[in-house]
């Protein structure tokens, strides 16, 4: 209450934000007379001096006149001039915060400001854009902005070679999608040599749509992954399996035409939540797979790895659905949908063998499964920025989770003209059929007015119910959804005609305006080349058509946004809205819901069904209820809240990886900048002498000493043979005496090979042994999590007994990446005869070594890394300076 009245009297955090930045909006409208008397060529060199001014003083001090230069520079190119609201979105950009401005507010453009400003540190401004298409766009459009102000821009999309990228990152204003970077930063750590990573740093990015990408996407981590062990007869067996296992129903769920309860002993083999997504199979479903399967116990230890088959095969039939979280394409691929944008999803797969379970269910070819090579969520990706802000139409509802998570605020960006649309209470029918009946008549009348509509539906199949319902009244329209992407640009551009009815499935991240009357570019464009002659004049044609058609659109009450059905996000639902009131134009907006709907079925429509039946509510008639509108809103909340608190959960998990990972990376780096490992590897065997002679010496001073176990591990471990006569030495003088016998050893080897071509070998030998370590403490830090979490039952935090099982796991990935890389490199033989000094770097893997071939662990190596060629320490230097250091 007392919140409340303090903003009625002094006005909200974002009010008094944005009168701040109201003020420097003011100095550059006062300052446009000045740039406009300037001449181009004074103009560009404003970027020169703002570069020599940087020395001296900072960004903050020379946006005014930045911003003016970029306003003056676009009405002189493009003929668009930034809006006041626009520049104080920029001004918002620059302070590392969210814009959330409307729809049709001039995001893109608005962006130019704050991406000009700070390319002018020389260190790189990153674009991220939720697809290929608008990445390329953008960049296209901007592009001749940007060189005309004498800065260079490149773009990031699929199929590039890495060259390119190298070239795009090189520039000052890089754009591309969230996946593209992500998985480049991924790569470059997995590169064998310095030049071939493409990214130069992170330094700042503007993230547009970034509710989409930094909320929705970040359940999902991104994952590179290679071939791991073939499983796939598995998924094939246990889809059958699945089909021959029943669900049970909760007694409310298993009534029949008569309203009486039905035995439910024959359903229930497994139980689906559907509101926590998850599968779990009952004691007697796990009798009739041993059954199937003709096993003795399902959870021996020789068949507890089937449960993992069991569990996806199950997920893959009950929750994963063709045609609304994937469809299968010509070459009869499964491809993911994005729940929230409903594109397809290309070259992305599910995790944990839940997409080879599909395939088996589809009856498709099941292709092999795959091994963690490199991951990392969007989270803690975009966080390694020095500074992220982002822009989108629809991000107040998730601020909470935007501080939690990334430190960033939201201010809401006042619009330039006042929003126009109407948006209508929700409308509620009793099932499905009855609510799609009046959608169609809904429609025939909206069309038969002229005003255009904007269907906007959950699913592909939805829009596919829609559409044949239009069909059957003879009403003409579009389809957009997953199957029909490739004419995304051009069906949204047109929505906004006279007597239009187009069908989209899931409306975030357009990036495409729907202006009324038309869009006459995207008419022209059919027809010539845009620049040319017989553009200019076709273009002028169309403008005066689609002014017309924009007349009649208004008369009629401008576009109007059907709803079928509410999105478990707040977000998606206004972004569908948002698509209507543009720059100040007529719109109105109306959702039809019914009880059958997923998101009232899972949150309360039984008893709303109960009700309306108490009160002998006919199914075809309408209800209108604010109350039923709060219900669904506070469902709405709840499935927001619990999936805030998985994403956090995904955050703190990885939280523990990302320490380890930076680390790791850091180290990788550091043996790639490295010409000499010399130091490095003779502290690793070192290390790795101390551990064996420890291990077999127990408790020194005891008499509890194993020579034959010492002997048998240094054989193992290095080929080394120990001297007799050693048996009563004290544990310190063996591990000097080894010690020394190996460095004379490697030494040797050393000469033998040559100092260059061994360094080589040396730094090879060092990142497949990391790198494999890596990739096995990955695939243990996923095992670990997932058998962690039972712990809560336990009454048990399974966060922090994850962080300290975790530090253990890499504590001996540690030892083993010394133990395994001091034995490769000890170990080594050249092939032959060959003359080492022709070897290629290519040819260095070829160098045979033997090794145990134990999997791994991993993630640090050792801090010390030499800045310059030193000779080795003898055993007792070594020891001299470590007790300095202490």
């Amino acid at each position: 209450m007392l919140k409340k009245i303090g903003e009625k009297i002094f006005g909200t955090s974002d009010e008094r934000e944005i009168k701040k930045m109201k003020k420097l909006v003011n100095k550059i409208n006062e300052i446009e007379p000045l740039f406009e008397k300037m001449t181009d060529e004074e103009l560009q060199h404003k970027t020169v001096e703002f570069k020599e001014r940087l020395k001296k003083e900072t960004l903050d001090d020379i946006l005014v006149e930045a911003f003016a230069t970029v306003r003056e520079t676009s009405k002189r190119l493009m003929g668009m001039r930034h809006y006041d609201v626009q520049l104080i979105g920029g001004m918002i950009l620059h302070k590392g915060s969210i814009a959330e401005m409307k729809t049709g507010e001039g995001k893109t453009l608005m962006a130019t400001l704050p991406i000009y400003l700070n390319a002018l540190t020389g260190k790189g401004v990153h674009v991220v854009t939720v697809n290929d298409y608008l990445a390329k766009r953008d960049r296209d459009i901007m592009a001749e902005l940007f060189e005309f102000l004498g800065l260079t821009s490149g773009v990031i999309v699929g199929n590039i070679t890495p060259e390119q990228r190298k070239a795009s990152y090189n520039c000052d204003i890089t754009y591309g999608t969230n996946n593209e970077f992500g998985f480049d930063y991924l790569r470059d750590n997995m590169v064998g040599e310095l030049e071939d990573k493409v990214q130069r740093g992170h330094n700042y990015v503007i993230v547009d749509e970034i509710d989409s990408i930094l909320i929705d996407e970040a359940r999902t981590p991104l994952i590179i992954s290679g071939a791991a062990e073939e499983t796939t007869e598995w998924y094939n067996t246990f889809a059958e399996v699945a089909k021959r296992l029943k669900r049970s129903y909760k007694t409310e769920e298993i009534k029949d035409k008569k309203n009486t309860v039905i035995p439910d002993e024959d359903w229930e083999d497994y139980e689906v939540d559907e509101k926590s997504h998850t599968v779990t199979i009952t004691d007697k479903g796990i009798k009739n797979v041993e059954r199937i399967l003709k096993i003795d116990n399902l959870y021996s230890p020789e068949y507890v790895e089937l449960t993992h088959f069991l569990t996806q095969a199950l997920k893959a039939k009950e929750l994963f659905k063709l045609d609304r979280d994937y469809i299968i394409n010509d070459e009869n691929e499964v491809i993911i949908v994005d729940e929230f944008t409903g594109r397809l999803m290309d070259g992305r797969r599910y995790s944990d063998g839940l997409h080879q379970a599909i395939e088996a269910k589809e009856k498709l070819e099941v292709a092999g499964e795959n091994q963690t090579l490199a991951t990392i969520t969007l989270q803690n990706y975009f966080r390694m920025y020095e500074k992220l802000s982002g822009m989108t139409g629809t991000a107040k509802t998730e601020e909470d989770e935007f501080k939690q998570i990334y430190s960033l605020k939201v201010i809401v960006v006042p619009t330039n003209k006042p929003v126009a649309r109407v948006d209508l209470p929700d409308v509620i029918y009793m099932n499905k059929k009855a609510k799609y009946k009046a959608i169609a008549r809904k429609i025939e009348e909206l069309y038969q007015k002229g005003q255009p509509v904007l269907v906007g539906t959950a699913s592909i199949q939805h829009s596919e119910e829609v559409s044949a319902l239009l069909k059957k009244k003879k009403i003409p329209h579009e389809i957009l959804n997953a199957k029909h992407h490739e004419r995304e640009a051009e069906i949204i551009a047109q929505a906004g005609r006279y007597k239009t009815v187009t069908i989209a499935t899931n409306m975030a991240g357009r990036g495409t305006d729907i202006k009324l009357g038309g869009d006459a570019e995207s008419f022209a464009a059919k027809v010539a080349v845009k620049g040319t002659p017989e553009y200019d004049e076709v273009h002028k044609a169309y403008v005066k058509e689609c002014e017309e058609d924009k007349k009649k659109v208004i008369a009629a009450g401008g576009l109007f946004i059907l709803g079928t059905e509410r999105h478990e996000s707040r977000r998606i639902d206004n972004q569908l809205r948002g698509r209507a009131g543009r720059q100040g134009d007529p719109g109105t907006s109306e959702f039809y819901l019914s009880l059958d709907d997923d998101l009232m079925r899972l949150f309360g429509g039984d008893r709303l069904k109960t009700m309306m039946k108490m009160l002998k509510i006919d199914e075809d008639e309408e209800i209108r209820h604010k109350q039923i509108s709060k219900s669904v809103e506070n469902a709405q909340k709840r499935i927001e809240s619990r999936n805030f608190s998985s994403r956090k959960s995904l955050i703190e998990y990885d939280d523990v990886n990302n320490t380890q990972r930076e680390v790791v990376y850091e180290q990788r780096d550091a043996i790639l900048k490295n010409e000499n490992l010399k130091e490095l590897i003779t502290a690793m065997i070192s290390d790795t002498v101390d551990d064996i002679v420890n291990s077999a010496y127990v408790g020194e001073g005891s008499g509890e000493k194993d020579f034959n176990l010492l002997s048998d591990k240094l054989q193992e471990t290095f080929g080394y043979e120990i001297s007799e006569g050693l048996e009563n030495a004290s544990a310190e003088d063996i591990s000097n005496k080894v010690y020394d016998d190996l460095i004379k050893l490697y030494d040797e080897k050393e000469e033998a090979i040559g100092e260059e071509i061994f360094r080589r070998i040396e730094r090879y030998i060092m990142l497949e042994v990391l790198d494999s370590k890596w990739r096995q403490h990955l695939k243990d830090l996923t095992e670990l999590r997932e058998g962690i979490r039972l712990r809560s039952y336990g009454q048990r935090n399974p966060i922090h007994d994850y962080k300290i099982v975790a530090y253990d796991i890499y504590n001996e990935m540690i030892d083993a990446i010394k133990r395994e890389t001091s034995s490769f490199i000890l170990k080594l033989r050249v092939r032959g005869e060959e003359d080492t000094n022709n070897l290629t770097h290519e040819e260095v893997s070829n160098v045979k070594y033997e090794h145990d071939e134990n999997e791994m662990i991993g993630d640090d190596v050792s801090d010390r890394m030499p800045s310059e060629p030193q000779r080795p320490l003898s055993r007792r230097e070594r020891r001299e300076r470590e007790r300095r250091n202490v």
